[in-house]
């Protein structure tokens, strides 16, 4: 707790952004009640925008109007079948009120009075009509907004055997449409932020009322108001400008595209960053051990997913050390090889000019390259192109005497070790490592493999997501919530939530919640005999 009080010390009125200073809406004037003023201020703004439209009629024939919208933003269908013909008709000209005929008559399901500029031009850039009136000093933004957007589909970096098949998409009111399925409870909190000078990106930070923690939330306020930039498009964005440690290759944030996910991290009081644009949410605090969960191993029986997680345990070991492994023992420690396998190794190397220490980089380098190829590359040749280029050049390799044989298995059983690990942003963190773990082992034998191990676990334990200790909670020891990390214990032993910033609700279930089917095995045959 005591460091959230220091966080909080260090944020303070005289700490407003240049940016905020400097960025001034010049736009900031209140509306007159002339409807040209208004026209000419907006056509100013909006000069060289081909796509903003100006229609301008008359309010039953009587009153000028002028009704302003983006093209592409709008439901131009609805505008003219239904708004347009409305406001024309002699019965908004009969009115009592005009702001009563708006309320009572007009087809739109939702109705916003604006009354500066400002407004109007967030109510446009959101996707709203805005009808100026004249003699009016405010205008009505009418919201009916309509623009392209993808279909629901299953996440491609999450994909799962057994589970929901629906991931969130770049609309940011689809994705918490979706949250709300999973979640009906009203206690299933939603607060928008808008960031960036230009972009003014909406952001929704979301949460549990009751099971997110107050010091939790506040920080996170506080992470999010220090934020003043000129454009954000994705959640990367805001989690380089919210993490505890910039410098670190470890992600202190998760990502998702599972809306299952995020509602699962919210039930444990976590809190969740969603921004439109993007199908990916951010969840916080994280720790190490829920960046190597999957969504799966909750659907999956526990024994079942213990075993999964314990693979994934001993893949990731795999994928860090191997190659330095292969390295130290060649270059400083033949002796713990077994003399029939020296041989053959040493067979197998005899024509290769260089040492094992290039010789793995040279491989882990080329390895890393085809990787991103078939990244970057279309899907139907992306796949090929790993394949067919592992294939050759391994080959190739081998036979012109670049790399040896042994070489080439090592590589290929790490790249198959790294694609254990559910999260791609910890996967690549391992991968980056294992390059100052070769250049150790090459330099100092397996005292460097044991070096970069003690570096890499004390630097794990200095870092902090959020407050919450990054290897929590097995380093501060909590033994009540080992439960859910290096096995998965069957449901109805998980009766408490996750300790993570406070001790508030931590009860999630009722007790006695195994199943008990003699119970009902009696009175099955009970009513059997009568």
């Amino acid at each position: 707790m005591q460091f959230f009080k220091q966080r909080r010390k260090q944020t303070n009125k005289e700490n407003v952004p240049a940016m905020e200073r400097e960025h001034k809406q010049p736009e900031a004037v209140v509306l007159s009640a002339d409807i040209t003023q208004n026209i000419q201020t907006l056509q100013t703004i909006y000069e060289n925008c081909c796509d903003v439209v100006f229609r301008s009629f008359r309010i039953g024939g009587e009153v000028n109007a002028t009704i302003l919208y983006i093209d592409g933003l709008v439901n131009v269908e609805q505008l003219n079948i239904a708004v347009l013909p409305s406001l024309m008709t002699k019965q908004a000209a009969e009115a009592t009120t005009l702001a009563s005929f708006l309320k009572e008559s007009l087809p739109v399901s939702s109705l916003t009075t604006v009354q500066t500029v400002a407004e109007c031009i967030e109510q446009l850039s959101s996707g709203s009509c805005v009808l100026l009136i004249d003699k009016q000093p405010e205008a009505v933004a009418l919201s009916i907004a309509k623009w392209e957007k993808r279909s629901l589909e299953e996440p491609t970096g999450e994909g799962v055997i057994r589970g929901p098949r629906e991931g969130f998409t770049e609309s940011i009111s689809t994705n918490l449409s979706l949250l709300r399925r999973k979640l009906k409870s009203p206690k299933l909190k939603t607060k928008a932020k808008t960031f960036g000078t230009y972009t003014q990106t909406t952001v929704v930070v979301t949460y549990i009322d009751g099971l997110a923690s107050e010091t939790l939330l506040e920080e996170v306020e506080v992470r999010l108001s220090r934020i003043d930039v000129d454009g954000i498009f994705e959640t990367s964005y805001i989690e380089e400008l919210i993490e505890d440690n910039p410098y670190s290759l470890f992600p202190q944030v998760i990502n998702t595209e599972r809306p299952d996910v995020v509602a699962a991290n919210l039930l444990e009081g976590r809190v969740a960053i969603l921004q439109d644009g993007t199908p990916f949410a951010l969840i916080v605090p994280a720790s190490f051990y829920s960046l190597l969960q999957s969504s799966e191993d909750y659907y999956q029986r526990h024994a079942i997913s213990t075993m999964i997680r314990w693979l994934r345990y001993l893949f990731l070991l795999v994928s860090l050390l191997l190659p330095s492994l292969y390295v130290a023992v060649l270059t400083f420690h033949q002796e713990m090889v077994p003399t029939t396998l020296l041989l053959t190794m040493a067979a197998s190397r005899e024509l290769i000019p260089f040492p094992a220490l290039v010789e793995a980089l040279i491989m882990e380098i080329v390895f890393e390259a085809l990787r991103e190829a078939g990244v970057r590359l279309p899907k139907q040749a992306g796949a090929a192109v790993s394949i067919v280029g592992a294939l050759v050049i391994g080959q190739a390799a081998v036979q012109a005497g670049i790399v040896s044989a042994p070489m080439i298995m090592v590589v290929a059983l790490t790249g198959i070790a790294s694609f254990t690990i559910p999260r791609y942003a910890a996967g690549i963190a391992l991968r980056m490592l294992r390059f100052p773990m070769i250049l150790l082992a090459g330099s100092l034998g397996l005292l460097g493999v044991m070096l970069g191990l003690l570096l890499i676990l004390i630097h794990m334990a200095t870092l902090r997501s959020f407050g919450v200790p990054y290897l929590s909670p097995m380093a501060p020891m909590q033994w009540e919530e080992m439960k859910d990390v290096l096995v998965r214990v069957p449901l109805w032993k998980q009766n408490k939530r996750p300790r993570l910033t406070g001790t508030k609700n931590r009860t999630r279930q009722a007790p006695n919640q195994k199943p008990d089917p003699l119970e009902g095995d009696d009175q099955l045959s009970k009513g059997g005999q009568s």
